[in-house]
């Protein structure tokens, strides 16, 4: 049974809440409902109408009103112990509410309002970890498939287009918002399991943002896809290749700042949060791919000028970019994988972030330094230049802790003669040693990636009151309401690695030049 919506045909609207009038009711409101939540046995049945209310006064409702009724829509549910597939079909029924009640919202909202359902989503893949539950696991890789589809398509509507001023701040804390979901003394990291505590502390410290949380959904659906493919799907290095292109396919479908910003964050932690999801080597493995995915491939949105972010939060980024690159050449010099690692510094020596960062150093240098060029243009000779303007008092490093990071590794990693390297930058990419590219068929792309999800969301109507797949629609009208191309794992996603070209183009080719109908596949095989 679904989630009941009964009170969003028979709630009139209320006129007086317009206005100061509206924030008021709507601030009184949530101190109402969290003074409820300190009493031992709470009583929400009167706050669901209310929240209900203000949810439809607005053409496009804040987010506080839809979170607080779903969620309580949510608890009123019984569910039944020991039955995996019971709770999965209540939280197919959280998704559908949610993403109805958002339908007006705009991108970030929507997305940011998915956020408790991957938080269900995530204790079930816990509950039944160690089971034998392959069943289920196939189950809630379907709804995961689902949530990605209905990412994807919000992602399609843009972000640049939407206002950055409207039901933006909360009238709560986060922390409180999130409490009406998990137990009070629990912490935000407990409500958002996937992402590194550096993440959630990030957002405590900027403060609440729609458009960052949505960021945060994103790459914990993105990780918990992942995890659940390794955790069923076949071994070996074909299930790899397979995984890549679907990372590199999402990364551009989704194609958002605060994403790939986090996503590239966290790989500076030692070990992924998802690791105890997936084991030790499949976490090496996982992480592996995401390298490939962030280092190897040039993203048309990253270059993309018409996105509303500052000049800081850029190079935030890019910063960023540049010490993962060379946290992975480090790594993989380690552990005395060569091949890898040349790779990774012949795409860093052709790759935009080269040249982008290139750029900003030779704006702050000195005449007599410009004239002298920029002397090794490694990763590495380019983070002690950028330490070295740190040390004159020009900020470049976003925080404390991506400069800590920089710091470690130019200091304690193993010296390495630089003209060796130079040589090898300079170096054109050998054929079996690609450069990924991304052209600018953004738009077809997205159709790609779409196509997934569409029919995953045609099978997730599988679950019902008996816990069996049911699938409804003919192929016909999905067309005539969605055009895309069919993208299946199993079957080698041919469809979705065309949509992705190999570029083995020097460093000043034209963005227009590095696309070729070359397949996506593993430079390091």
């Amino acid at each position: 049974m679904a989630l009941s919506m009964k009170a969003s045909t028979n709630s009139p609207k209320p006129n007086f809440l317009i206005g100061e009038n509206y924030h008021l009711s709507l601030k009184q409101s949530m101190e109402d409902l969290l003074a409820e939540t300190h009493k031992k046995t709470p009583n929400f049945s009167g706050f669901i109408d209310k929240f209900h209310s203000l949810m439809q006064a607005k053409l496009d409702p804040p987010l506080e009103s839809i979170w607080v009724y779903t969620a309580l829509s949510f608890r009123s549910r019984n569910f039944e112990k020991g039955d995996p597939l019971n709770r999965l079909s209540i939280i197919n029924d959280l998704f559908q509410l949610v993403s109805s009640c958002s339908s007006p919202c705009n991108s970030s909202k929507s997305i940011a309002l998915l956020a408790p359902i991957v938080f269900e989503v995530y204790k079930l893949v816990v509950e039944v970890l160690g089971k034998d539950s392959r069943k289920v696991n196939i189950r809630i890789k379907s709804l995961v498939e689902v949530i990605i589809g209905y990412i994807s398509m919000c992602c399609c509507k843009g972000f640049s287009e939407e206002s950055e001023n409207i039901d933006m701040d909360l009238v709560i804390p986060v922390e409180d918002l999130v409490s009406i979901w998990i137990d009070r003394n629990v912490n935000l990291q407990s409500f958002l399991p996937l992402v590194s505590s550096e993440i959630c502390e990030m957002i405590s410290e900027r403060g609440f943002n729609v458009n960052y949380l949505a960021g945060v959904v994103m790459v914990e659906a993105f990780l918990l896809k992942l995890c659940l493919d390794l955790r069923i799907g076949i071994e070996g290095i074909v299930l790899e290749k397979e995984l890549k292109s679907w990372a590199v396919a999402s990364i551009s479908s989704f194609h958002n700042f605060h994403f790939f910003e986090m996503l590239t964050r966290m790989l500076l932690q030692p070990a992924l949060p998802v690791t105890a999801l997936v084991g030790p080597e499949d976490g090496n493995l996982l992480k592996n791919i995401l390298y490939d995915a962030v280092i190897l491939v040039e993203y048309t949105f990253l270059k993309s000028k018409t996105v509303h972010l500052s000049n800081e939060h850029v190079k935030g980024i890019a910063m960023t970019r540049l010490v993962v690159t060379l946290e992975a050449i480090e790594l993989f010099r380690k552990n005395r994988d060569k091949k890898r690692a040349t790779c990774y510094t012949s795409a860093f020596a052709n790759s935009h972030l080269h040249s982008q960062i290139t750029k900003w150093i030779s704006t702050l240098i000195s005449s007599d330094e410009k004239a002298g060029g920029i002397s090794g243009s490694s990763p590495k000779a380019l983070i002690k230049r950028l330490l070295k303007l740190e040390k004159q008092g020009i900020k470049l490093f976003s925080d404390s802790i991506l400069k800590y990071h920089a710091k470690l590794l130019v200091g304690d990693s193993k010296e390495v003669d630089e003209q060796s390297v130079t040589k090898v930058e300079e170096k054109k990419l050998e054929d079996d040693e690609p450069l990924f590219s991304l052209d600018d068929r953004e738009d077809e792309k997205n159709e790609a990636m779409t196509a997934a999800y569409v029919a995953a969301a045609r099978s997730m109507r599988l679950i019902n009151d008996n816990s069996r797949e049911k699938r409804k629609g003919s192929e016909g009208e999905e067309k005539e309401k969605i055009k895309y191309f069919k993208y299946d794992l199993s079957s080698k996603s041919k469809a979705a690695k065309d949509k992705v070209s190999v570029s083995g183009s020097d460093s000043g080719a034209s963005d227009d030049d590095m696309s070729s109908d070359s397949e996506v596949d593993n430079p390091l095989v």
